[in-house]
């Protein structure tokens, strides 16, 4: 991939020789004394991080970018292109139009009005101000497992919101406009039930906002709530976690393009160069990296958003990963299992020989701890907690000595992850904890 990359730049410079290069600027070339120093140092720095890329990381949610999409990313960086105007960036600002194209076919918006963002908190962030838009003055509502960031944007705008336990619960409070529906939450990967709600959402006038961000791609493996996808309102989904993109890719897709309306602002220096729709036209952020929309393009190209090829066969790697090691942790008799796996995270504890959660938090603890201290020997996974009425049916005669208990977290989002499981269910099997006996 670096040789691709390399040639790739070579023919590129080629059309970048027909003009002066500000690298040649005497300022520039002062700075550059210092460069290779930096560079050793910075690669000494960057050792500090965990091995994203190894499949024996199964942490937090951090899938390694598709080499062409970095590839592509680091060609089109070379310019930096701005995604704002037409002229900040003609092609790249044309890949984005086409992939918006793609992505709203995939998601039952064919029509759909979109645009990519720097991330899913500014992409949910857009949705949940058109929607102040659309139904004024009305509460909007999630689930107590939506992500974080709706209750922070709902404050941002000056939103009246609601946490529900269930978002089936939406149909006790006649004062909701706009009911989030989280499809792959963040903690467990649950699919919130989509289809057993729109009926009722529809019939009284409730919009929906489907939040994909970390789920999105799993349409392509379809199921009761992706089915009906195509009649919400608005749908976010983050292409740098499952599309494979380097941060920060988010992108948010309109059912009706005439919210547009609500974006419509004027600029005394844009918008100038062409008659045709500006990207700035229709979104909150100003700058945004072109180099993004080019590096999904290309990735797109290579890897198609198919269910039985491309980003599909990834998917189902992931997700057979994900139940593959829910099924070799429980069969140990050291682990039990909180919930079976919708997509591809896995939460479990710990079987302690003490019935207290707090003996379960501290088991979960040591194993995290042991885990990424290991070296190369090491498994690193996450922490999830949870409410402790949450694991009492698990665990008959649990004493509740803590109102929250700490398990543990596994995000099986790399392909890698599949052929890897069994050593990976060993590697957690293995670490030494007051298990039962």
């Amino acid at each position: 991939m670096k040789d691709l990359l390399t040639q790739a730049l070579s023919d590129f410079n080629d059309w970048r020789r027909m003009w002066p290069d500000d690298a040649d600027d005497p300022l520039i070339q002062a700075s550059m004394g210092a460069a290779p120093a930096v560079m050793n140092e910075l690669s000494e720095r960057l050792k500090g991080n965990f091995p994203f890329h190894s499949p024996f990381y199964a942490g937090q949610m951090l899938k390694p970018p598709h080499p062409v999409a970095w590839a592509a990313y680091a060609l089109a960086a070379s310019i930096n292109p701005n995604n704002h105007a037409l002229d900040g960036g003609p092609p790249t600002s044309e890949m984005e139009k086409e992939v918006i194209r793609e992505l709203g076919t995939l998601f039952g918006f064919p029509s759909a009005l979109g645009h990519l963002t720097s991330s899913g908190t500014i992409a949910n962030l857009e949705a949940l101000w058109i929607a102040s838009k659309c139904v004024p003055g009305k509460v909007v509502a999630f689930s107590s497992d939506a992500h974080y960031t709706h209750q922070r944007m709902c404050e941002v705008l000056g939103l009246t919101y609601v946490i529900l336990d269930d978002i089936r619960d939406v149909v006790m409070r006649p004062d909701i406009g706009t009911l989030v529906v989280t499809l792959g939450t963040t903690g467990l990967g649950r699919v919130e039930p989509l289809h057993d709600i729109l009926p009722f959402c529809k019939e009284n006038g409730i919009r929906i906002h489907a939040d994909g961000a970390y789920g999105g791609f799993f349409k392509l493996l379809g199921g009761d709530a992706w089915d009906v996808l195509g009649e919400v309102d608005s749908f976010v989904v983050d292409p740098h976690k499952h599309g494979m993109q380097p941060y920060g890719c988010g992108c948010v897709l309109f059912k009706d393009p005439a919210v547009g309306r609500f974006y419509k602002h004027d600029s005394p220096y844009t918008y100038f160069s062409s008659d045709e729709l500006h990207l700035g036209e229709i979104s909150l952020e100003c700058s945004r990296a072109g180099a993004a929309a080019a590096a999904l393009w290309a990735t797109m190209k290579v890897l198609p958003f198919e269910r039985d090829r491309g980003l599909g066969q990834i998917l189902s790697a992931c997700r057979d990963a994900a139940v593959a090691l829910a099924s070799r942790l429980e069969a140990s008799g050291r682990f039990d299992i909180l919930e079976a796996p919708q997509l591809d995270i896995v939460a479990y504890l710990p079987r302690t020989s003490r019935p207290l959660a707090s003996a379960i938090s501290a088991a979960s603890d040591s194993i995290f701890e042991q885990g990424m201290s290991a070296g190369a020997q090491g498994i690193w996974v996450s922490k999830y907690r949870v409410p402790t009425r949450r694991i009492a049916a698990l665990r008959p005669g649990l004493i509740a000595d803590s109102e929250f208990t700490t398990v543990l977290r596994s995000v099986m989002m790399k392909p890698s992850h599949l052929t890897y499981v069994d050593q990976i269910a060993q590697r957690l099997i293995d670490i030494e904890f007051d298990a039962l006996g």
